[in-house]
């Protein structure tokens, strides 16, 4: 007995009305099945492709070949070895075995059509004994998706199915399906696992990890120390950063720690800001009984909680000097003592430590440990200050308002070229931290879609309107808001500078803001009148 076998055909013609009639003729004439058959047409031609099932032999083949060939209008025929259809379902395949939510489809009569591999995990079951068989077959506890072939929906119905897997808890959504004529012809479940859904809300909920990526700037000391930190980040040696308060000393220690694969937890400890005494049990932790006040139980410290992970000791220059020899004794033993305590607990964290201070002056000065300076000085990396490198101030601004932007669900705002003049010229003594504060500042000033140079107020100009405001108007007021002093300042700016005879323009140039721009203020601050009169100061629509 012959063995049966299947030949696919892709036909292209010319078009013109009954080609399928032709084709399925000459196949039927040689005594052949038509499994399947695609008709795509466009304007001028028409592809057909037909998949036929027979028991045909590689002679009988060549016959029907050129049966077909004698078809009228055939432009060309060639064996294929995968249908379109063949291949659209393949894709929409791997597409649902490749997601991580359940599905499940049936026909209008309530018969599985589709089933996915998530789905065919839990329920222990393979496609092939399933697919075509009632939906109830399947041991659900409950089959709400034959209600949605009555038009019904739901979304996020709580189910729990158990099974010889073990049991599954999912989230349920089943639509009806409908045709182009809206007729009801299936419906479709989506099934999201409680334990997926429970993990994503913890991701979601966790600080987002930095990156290096989150470091802006392009001149070469920043490259330089990126780079630097990059090739690091690997090694479990203890790192010091040195830089100006509000360059990123954190913002580096994160994103080495992020690219380390540490498995811990990022843990920050500004030395500074505690007392000694307190600074000590943060760190080391301490035993029960060892203070008055504290855990009954105990408490582990910094080091501890730190676990694989990565403990930064911020502005570790202002540790006291019994501090650094605890601390210098930790990293050389790998080991922590409680407070209170006698037991020696193995710690396994990588230490960074950061400073807004010169480390070897400070060591030249006797004011901080030389042994430990050596300790902590094996891999250093300097940040430098902003005014070092004002070329990444419009890189650093265009970031903080598309970050702002993001936080508050708006478009992004681009400054004004003054505003950019403006902000390079500032020498920045809080550095990146300053900056991001001005230019939120300034974001949130704005009234358009540009950020001007009237809204990028510096801390001692504030302070300087704050008190012009006052001498005015005999006070703030109670309750005015900072966008409320802040326009009060700029009205003063702004009649002061037209109180200066010229024109409009030139008003405009001396404020570094444009012609457009200050005419706008003028009109909202209702100062026309005043630029009139003031000196001889006529202005007009041109300036």
């Amino acid at each position: 007995m012959a063995e049966r076998t299947s030949l696919k055909l892709e036909l292209r013609f010319r078009d013109r009305v009954g080609i399928v009639a032709d084709i399925s003729a000459r196949i039927a004439g040689q005594g052949l099945n038509i499994v399947r058959m695609e008709v795509q047409r466009s304007e001028e031609e028409t592809l057909v492709y037909v998949d036929i099932e027979s028991a045909i032999d590689a002679p009988g083949r060549g016959k029907l070949l050129t049966s077909l060939g004698g078809i009228p209008d055939l432009v060309q025929i060639r064996p294929i070895a995968t249908l379109p259809h063949e291949e659209r379902e393949n894709r929409f395949r791997v597409v649902l075995d490749n997601i991580s939510d359940g599905v499940v489809s049936i026909d209008g009569h309530g018969r599985l059509t589709t089933i996915n591999r998530v789905a065919c995990r839990a329920l222990g079951q393979e496609p092939e004994e399933v697919l075509g068989k009632p939906v109830q077959s399947l041991g659900l506890p409950e089959t709400p998706i034959l209600d949605c072939l009555n038009g019904k929906q739901f979304s996020n119905l709580k189910q729990d199915l158990i099974t010889g897997e073990g049991r599954f808890q999912y989230l349920a959504t089943g639509r009806p399906i409908r045709d182009s004529e809206e007729r009801i012809i299936g419906a479709v479940e989506i099934a999201k696992d409680l334990r997926e859904i429970r993990k994503l809300a913890r991701a979601l909920s966790e600080p987002e990890p930095v990156t290096f990526s989150d470091i802006v700037g392009n001149t070469p000391a920043i490259r330089e120390a990126v780079g630097f930190a990059r090739k690091i980040a690997g090694t479990g040696a203890v790192v010091t950063i040195s830089g100006e308060s509000g360059t990123g000393k954190e913002l580096f220690a994160r994103a080495i720690h992020t690219a380390g694969g540490r498995s811990g937890p990022f843990v920050p400890v500004n030395c500074a800001a505690l007392p000694d005494n307190l600074l000590e049990s943060e760190l080391f932790g301490y035993e029960a009984g060892a203070f008055t006040g504290g855990r009954r139980q105990g408490r582990p410290g910094l080091f501890e909680t730190a676990g694989e992970g990565t403990l930064l000791l911020d502005e570790i220059a202002e540790m006291s000097p019994g501090s650094q020899a605890k601390i210098l004794r930790t990293l050389q033993e790998n080991t922590v003592r409680r407070v209170g305590g006698a037991r020696e607990i193995p710690v396994h964290c990588r230490v960074i430590a950061s400073t807004n201070r010169n480390l070897k002056r400070m060591v030249e000065a006797g004011a901080f440990r030389q042994d430990l300076y050596y300790r902590i000085n094996v891999l250093p990396i300097h940040i430098p200050p902003l005014r070092e490198r004002p070329e990444d101030i419009p890189a650093l601004v265009d970031h903080f308002l598309f970050q702002l932007a993001a936080g508050l669900g708006k478009s992004v705002q681009r400054p004004a070229p003054e505003a950019l003049d403006k902000l390079a010229r500032h020498a920045w003594p809080g550095n990146v931290r300053e900056l991001k504060n001005v230019v939120e500042r300034g974001a949130i000033l704005s009234e358009g879609d540009s950020v001007d140079v009237g809204c990028i107020l510096f801390g001692h100009e504030l302070e300087r309107g704050a008190a012009a405001a006052a001498r005015g108007r005999g006070g703030s007021g109670p309750g005015r808001s900072l966008r409320e002093r802040v326009a009060a300042f700029e009205k003063e700016l702004i009649a002061g500078a037209l109180e200066v005879p010229g024109s409009i323009r030139g008003t405009a140039r001396r404020l570094g803001i444009s012609h457009t721009a200050l005419l706008k203020k003028m009109h909202k601050y209702d100062l026309g009148s005043t630029a009139v009169v003031a000196g001889g100061n006529r202005w007009d629509r041109n300036g």
